[in-house]
């Protein structure tokens, strides 16, 4: 990287207003975003290429940066005068986009309509949650949908809600024994977590899970709520008052090397969680004392920590 580029690494946490530009721009050009993004800059910080995560090496599809960044080298030495001209041109869209102004006018309930109509169609009636894997969380879709319920009297706005929030609190993507909510699920059935896990997540989750608790009366909503905040404030919370912002999926042991852990569950059993850290530690055990209809552990009542 230092051979041809000079690298730039930006906190998306303290400068969300550089990230929001070059977002844009990996949105726009590529139809989708996410984190880590890497974005390739003019020496005016014009953007030309970017996308979301690339591997190291090549691999399952994925071109990696070993491949990657060559080619973005010979390229930029080839078609130097090209590519300026075209981030030169992709700045100016950019900057007309986001200087676009509203209508302005009333606000019309119709538009309303139109999102609970688009929420709807992305629904997962057999899952909960909305389209497919990676499937995440999205709470602000929840919060909408209990206020236009509100709102509207549709019931099946509530529904949905109801449903997503019960199937997510089930399955892998709710930390059963660490307590909180993970980034996503790696699947659309919840079972599969990626393991990072964001304040922000666990604020707007305890939010809609308290408010489905308003409406319903049903103590299970509220014992969610209790169990994100819990989590918040014994893991996430900083000794100077603060809270952090995330908790990464990997628990680093020393520089460049992250702890693996691999976890079998065997019904009736005492189980082995194996890390390749510390062999001299005795492996901790997980104890499934019961197994549900869907295969899922409530927390506190079929899983044990030894």
């Amino acid at each position: 990287m230092n051979r041809w580029f000079v690298s730039i690494k930006v906190d998306r946490e303290e400068r969300p207003d550089i990230d929001k530009v070059y977002m844009a721009f990996v949105e726009a050009t590529t139809g989708s975003g996410g984190w880590p993004m890497t974005v390739f800059l003019t020496p005016d910080r014009k953007p030309f290429f970017g996308g979301t995560y690339f591997p190291p090496e090549s691999k399952y599809g994925r071109v990696g940066l070993q491949t990657l960044l060559p080619c973005v080298a010979e390229m930029w030495s080839k078609h130097h005068d090209e590519i300026v001209r075209s981030a030169d041109t992709l700045t100016q869209q950019l900057a007309k986009l986001a200087s676009t102004e509203g209508g302005g006018g009333q606000f019309q309930p119709a538009v309303l309509d139109t999102t609970y109509e688009h929420l709807k169609q992305d629904y997962d009636g057999t899952n909960g949650g909305f389209g497919y894997e990676p499937k995440f969380p999205t709470p602000v879709n929840l919060e909408f949908l209990l206020r236009y319920w509100a709102r509207s009297g549709n019931k099946n706005a509530l529904d949905m809600t109801l449903r997503t929030l019960r199937a997510m609190a089930a399955g892998g993507v709710h930390d059963h024994i660490g307590g909180g909510f993970h980034r996503y699920s790696t699947d659309a059935l919840w079972r599969v977590p990626h393991f990072e896990k964001m304040l922000y997540d666990q604020a707007q989750l305890a939010t809609v899970y308290t408010e489905a608790y308003q409406i319903t009366h049903e103590q299970f909503y509220a014992g969610v709520a209790h169990d994100i905040l819990d989590f918040a404030l014994r893991e996430m919370r900083s000794p100077d008052g603060g809270f952090y912002s995330a908790l990464d999926a990997d628990s680093l042991v020393q520089r460049g090397k992250p702890e693996k852990a691999r976890v079998s569950f065997t019904h009736g059993r005492p189980l082995r969680l194996s890390t390749n850290s510390d062999r001299r530690t005795p492996p901790s055990s997980i104890f499934v004392t019961e197994r549900s209809a869907t295969g899922t552990c409530p927390r506190g009542r079929t899983l044990k920590a030894g």
